[in-house]
């Protein structure tokens, strides 16, 4: 079938570039290589044992592939796929089949969480930037003297401006149990790519030093040099992420400390070629695996 297909276009080409191509039955019809008859149907199933989680079941399979989304963007996942909503409110998910020829197709439910997971609390403080009030709970780490480098911040969401090298932080102090596996993840969007530059996470027991570039314990990130952030991106950070986590040696957002008692959460970015759009962060989560 491949074969046809391949053959048929080549006559096409052919005939176009003698300028002779007339219509008969062995014309390629374009829309015949695109997918249309698929359905994204999909079903909720609550996870007996486990709050808060979900198994999403694709209805079909008359598609290449299946992308979820449950607030942070797009994702490519299994045609079944288990969720963990573990805070308490409305959630829009959506199923997007992707059929042949980069068709697709999608349809939402909503999620309605009664009860947050008492085990698994957002660590973070104002991690949503929902009001002045989440964001005072942030800290700028000053490492741009030039203002070269800077945060703003909007309704749900903090970005990051950077030119010439510069680069800036923001974090806030978490108490954390030894031992204990941790997880960090959060939103981030820009809707160009960058060259030259980076927006790291850490999650270090050193105390911030403002015109000191951070260091201790690095879990993840974006970095152009990595591969990451060169195009627009909108996701989670351990999706769409490419940097190395210094405890695992590779791209995870898992965390664990040696010791009970105080870390900072800190995000520092900045470069060179940096977007024009900046890097927008929101939903910042570290919460108890």
């Amino acid at each position: 079938m491949n074969l046809n297909i391949y053959l048929k276009r080549g006559v096409l080409m052919l005939a176009l570039a003698l300028g002779t191509l007339h219509s008969c039955d062995d014309d390629v019809n374009e829309n015949e290589l695109i997918a249309t008859d698929f359905d994204p149907a999909f079903t909720i199933t609550p996870v007996a044992g486990k709050m808060n989680t979900y198994v999403l079941t694709s209805q079909s399979n008359n598609y290449i592939s299946s992308k979820w989304d449950i607030g942070y963007g797009p994702y490519m996942g299994k045609m079944t796929e288990e969720i963990s909503l573990p805070d308490a409110g409305t959630y829009t998910v959506t199923h997007i089949a992707v059929g042949a020829g980069g068709a697709t197709k999608e349809v939402s439910h909503e999620i309605v969480v009664a009860q947050s997971d008492p085990s698994k609390p957002n660590l973070v403080k104002g991690g949503f930037f929902n009001d002045a009030a989440d964001v005072a709970q942030w800290t700028s780490l000053n490492l741009s003297p030039t203002g070269a480098a800077f945060w703003s911040f909007d309704t749900g969401s903090a970005t990051i401006h950077a030119a010439g090298w510069a680069q800036e932080g923001i974090y806030q102090a978490i108490d954390v149990v030894k031992d204990k596996e941790y997880t960090i993840d959060m939103l981030v969007t820009s809707a160009s790519g960058s060259d030259e530059s980076w927006l790291e996470v850490y999650a270090g027991k050193s105390f911030p030093q403002p015109g000191v570039e951070y260091k201790d314990n690095k879990v993840m990130g974006l970095s152009t040099w990595d591969g990451c952030a060169k195009s627009a991106f909108k996701g989670r950070l351990s999706i769409v992420g490419c940097v190395k986590n210094d405890g695992t040696a590779s791209v995870s957002n898992v965390v664990k400390f040696d010791t009970t008692g105080k870390i900072y959460l800190l995000i520092r970015s900045g470069g060179n070629k940096f977007t024009k759009d900046g890097i927008t962060i929101g939903r910042v989560e570290m919460r108890a695996k």
